[in-house]
């Protein structure tokens, strides 16, 4: 299978096999009426505000209009791509103003075919995060989607996961059911490790919530990654990405050296494949 029909383009980037992991930092839930929970409007909660119902908490950290021009404005001049995860068919439209490079499909949006049809019409890259989903329904959603722009992140929708929920596997079995759409992975869990166990099991994509103190007020603080641990992970993915190699195993020169100091030789046949591999002249 070529690796071009794998490559998805986000923005000034490309992600897929033989790319650099995209690394996305998610920054906040927003959404007010359209993914609360009706009868949970009206449950009181402590707050940073003081006491209030639930929705007049979630009305309070909606963005608006105003604050996704400062996000874009922002971005625009540090180089960041942006993107957002619509819940209804409004909302892309909300955000198809800001030109985004790609649209994000939730878990609990996976089977809202409604909403998949409206961000397939964009034209965008759609990144669907496949949490609490069957593997009819994410079969059924890439269907309703196309497979030729979309690409498929690994999830599991408890916040935070715990690691023997991670099934990390899955990525490859993502990869064998869908081998022209690059995979990612989408964590909740707390640490970094099994985030980084994921690129080496193949993840293309990763996305990991943020936070500036996970000691701050929130429902999403414990799943959520500081700053220095969104760098460590970033730097940490880049050392993987230069250790997986081609699989072709050779010997490199760096190993010449210690190869021609330390193997034992048992034959004039290895003998013979050290000096070729040093480059000096065989005997005959």
């Amino acid at each position: 299978m070529s690796t071009n029909s794998r490559i998805r383009t986000l923005g000034s980037r490309e992600a897929g096999p033989g790319r650099p992991v995209y690394v996305t930092g998610e920054i906040g839930i927003n959404h007010t009426e359209i993914c609360t929970p009706r009868d949970q409007w009206d449950i009181e909660r402590d707050t940073p505000w003081g006491r209030m119902t639930y929705i007049d908490y979630r009305h309070r950290v909606e963005f608006g209009e105003d604050e996704y021009r400062q996000i874009d404005a922002y971005c625009r001049k540090r180089g960041i791509d942006w993107f957002a995860s619509p819940w209804d068919t409004e909302a892309v439209a909300f955000l198809e103003k800001f030109d985004v490079p790609a649209h994000k499909v939730a878990s609990a949006s996976l089977t809202d075919d409604e909403l998949l049809r409206a961000l397939r019409a964009t034209g965008h890259t759609v990144i669907l995060s496949t949490g609490m989903s069957t593997p009819k329904q994410i079969r059924h959603a890439v269907e309703v989607l196309g497979s030729e722009n979309i690409l498929l992140c690994h999830a599991t929708s408890t916040y935070p996961a715990k690691a023997e929920e991670l099934n990390l596997r899955a990525i490859n079995t993502l990869e064998k059911e869908y081998p022209n759409v690059p995979i990612g992975y989408s964590g909740h869990e707390t640490g970094l490790q099994t985030t980084l166990a994921a690129v080496a099991l193949g993840a293309v994509f990763v996305e990991r919530h943020i936070t500036l103190d996970r000691a701050m007020w929130g429902s999403d603080q414990a799943a959520s990654v500081e700053p220095q641990g969104l760098q460590r992970l970033v730097r940490d993915i880049r050392a993987i990405e230069a250790s997986l190699g081609d699989g072709v195993k050779k010997v490199y020169d760096s190993e010449l050296g210690p190869m021609k100091k330390l193997r034992r030789v048992t034959g004039v046949v290895a003998e013979a494949e050290i000096a070729a591999a040093a480059g000096e002249p065989v005997a005959v």
